[in-house]
């Protein structure tokens, strides 16, 4: 089960939120918070999956909040104010929500929360593997007229052709295989790989720049960036080989 925590300073509201929380089997309620700094501290005594949070609370708002936790879990903004959106999203919570919440809305909010914790989860096996595993440095692939081998190293991206995938390479020839871009991702996990939009899967090798909704490639492809993969992104990828001031 995901372990979640409701922040709201409004009772109606968090009964609200308790009583859809109760409808899925998936998610166990942990605690029921009026300010931020009641979430703080139930954070640092038990980990949390995903918090449901409003963003105008006393004491912290929901936006300082996530911007004091190093490692956050999983944000769903719920909010009466729909200007606060582009921020939350500048902070890479998963998704926005306008008060008030429907069911069915709040359930779209629950399935990208446990889509990304997955996909996380996922991505942080295949750092392991890369770090750990010695693996070849090139695939094969079965397309109409046979088998074809592929080297790694030479592939940009993946692009999702339903059924099907279709592979991009650096000197701008395409091969299409028959394998859809899921199964794909799977396998291809310990080649640096990782999905980066819901149509895409990019050569961590070739990603020369990271933009707010885009990435640039070797040969300045642009590849588009969702949301909801980017922090994933940010995380197994970006952030392990990024320089810092100390």
């Amino acid at each position: 089960m995901y372990q979640c925590i409701i922040a709201d300073d409004h009772l109606v509201e968090r009964a609200l939120l308790t009583s859809y929380i109760k409808k899925i089997p998936s998610l166990h309620l942990v605690a029921e918070c009026k300010t931020g700094l009641e979430v703080l501290t139930i954070l640092k005594d038990q980990p949390i999956d995903i918090v449901f949070s409003d963003v105008d609370m006393p004491d912290l708002t929901g936006i300082e909040l996530v911007k004091t936790l190093k490692n956050p879990p999983v944000f769903v903004f719920i909010s009466s104010f729909p200007e606060y959106a582009a921020e939350g999203f500048n902070l890479d919570i998963i998704d926005f929500a306008v008060k008030p919440i429907s069911f069915d809305r709040f359930v779209k909010a629950v399935n990208k929360s446990i889509e990304y914790i997955e996909l996380k989860k996922s991505a942080t096996h295949s750092t392991a593997s890369i770090q750990h595993e010695s693996t070849e440095d090139y695939f094969f692939i079965k397309d109409n007229k046979g088998v074809t081998k592929v080297e790694t190293h030479n592939v940009l991206y993946i692009e999702s052709m339903g059924d099907f995938s279709k592979i991009h390479t650096q000197d701008q020839k395409t091969m299409v295989m028959l394998v859809g871009l899921k199964n794909a991702e799977t396998q291809l996990q310990s080649k640096r790989f990782i999905r980066v939009h819901k149509q895409y899967l990019v050569n961590a090798e070739h990603i020369i720049q990271v933009l707010a909704n885009e990435i640039i490639l070797t040969n300045k492809v642009v590849i588009p960036l969702s949301n909801a993969y980017k922090q994933l992104l940010n995380e197994t990828v970006i952030d392990k080989l990024l320089l810092k001031r100390f």
